[in-house]
């Protein structure tokens, strides 16, 4: 299919079947489509909606987002995972927002921090109508089951071609009508299981159609087995049912998050009381429980000690922190951390 039939056809079914009333369209202005593209990234539309919404009530511009707290940034963005979208969404406002407008080139795009290349065609061609190219996860299995392009679509030959395709059907008229359109395929119609084939508007000329191999692309990433790694939960708690905080490096996995104190095994909960001035009053291990990363299972075992706070609170500190689950905090919490908390209060 030449590149003037398959924008007619996608952009024929996007005006019957595509998505026009999400939150970031109205309006579509580069700082919302560039938060949008962020929180996408791996994420459901489903479920950055609610997300998307908190946020723009909370930063509704550019300056907003960059004079805030990353703590308070972190805390919004609590729940939607791989946390350094969140940090290099702060730091790239606080660029932006000394800069005298939001850059509308490539090159100063894919500059900034958490900024990819699709991401950058997305902001260009969405909010600045800017024919550029595209090719997240959704127009990756797209264009690779439409060409019956075989390989890892994230290898770098095979990544490689599919931007030469994506090139070739971008259009220069309604483009950003067009890139809502092919994402909207992917993520509607040319789905990863159970594809709508039959619903499809590029159905007469798909080559994995054609060849009855749909189901086989896009070639999958070669499995490889993820590890898994052990540690001990400590969870503290007072009278009160205050619990005992940690804040994370800024960087790794849920950098710069509030959480809980980590330790290689459960013998060295006492040295750690020692270490940290409490008494014990309770000792109790709960069930283990796993919560599994991009790139490997955490096991982890939460082990319960009910203590007796110091009056003089010696543990406060910027990095430290008594955490008061009934009220309102504005900190950032790992989803399994609280999740915990909430079994605990609950029980």
């Amino acid at each position: 299919m030449n590149p003037e039939k398959f924008q007619q056809q996608l952009l024929g079914w996007f005006d019957q079947s595509g998505r026009k009333d999400l939150p970031w369209q109205h309006p579509a202005t580069a700082y919302r489509v560039w938060v949008s593209e962020i929180m996408l990234q791996q994420t459901q539309v489903v479920t950055v909606i609610p997300y998307f919404n908190r946020f723009m009530q909370q930063y509704p511009d550019i300056q907003s987002l960059a004079n805030a707290p990353l703590d308070e940034v972190l805390s919004l963005w609590a729940g939607l995972g791989y946390y350094a979208r969140a940090r290099n969404l702060h730091k790239t406002a606080g660029i932006i927002n000394q800069q005298a407008s939001f850059p509308d080139t490539l090159d100063a795009l894919v500059a900034l921090a958490g900024i990819g290349r699709s991401t950058a065609g997305a902001i260009l061609s969405i909010a600045f109508h800017k024919s550029t190219a595209i090719l997240d996860g959704n127009v990756r299995r797209v264009l690779a089951r439409y060409q019956a392009i075989y390989g890892w679509t994230a290898s770098p030959a095979v990544s490689k071609q599919l931007w030469l395709v994506s090139e070739k059907y971008t259009p220069v008229e309604r483009v950003a009508d067009y890139t809502q359109a092919i994402m909207d395929l992917g993520a509607t119609v040319c789905t990863r299981s159970k594809p709508q084939c039959t619903e499809c508007p590029l159905q007469s000329d798909c080559l994995a159609l054609q060849q009855k191999c749909v189901a086989e692309l896009p070639t999958p990433k070669p499995r490889k087995k993820i590890p898994t790694k052990h540690s001990v939960f400590v969870i503290a708690i007072d009278k009160e049912q205050h619990f005992f905080l940690e804040k994370r490096a800024p960087t790794g996995i849920w950098g710069g998050l509030w959480s809980l104190p980590e330790l290689e095994a459960e013998a060295g909960i006492e040295a750690w009381l020692q270490e940290n001035s409490m008494t014990l009053l309770k000792q109790q291990a709960l069930p283990l429980r796993r919560h599994t990363f991009s790139h490997y299972h955490l096991d982890y075992q939460p082990i319960l000690i009910h203590i007796d706070k110091l009056i003089n609170n010696v543990l406060e500190a910027e990095n430290r922190l008594w955490y008061n689950h009934t009220q309102t905090q504005n900190i950032a919490l790992p989803a399994p951390v609280k999740q915990l908390f909430d079994d605990i209060i609950k029980h």
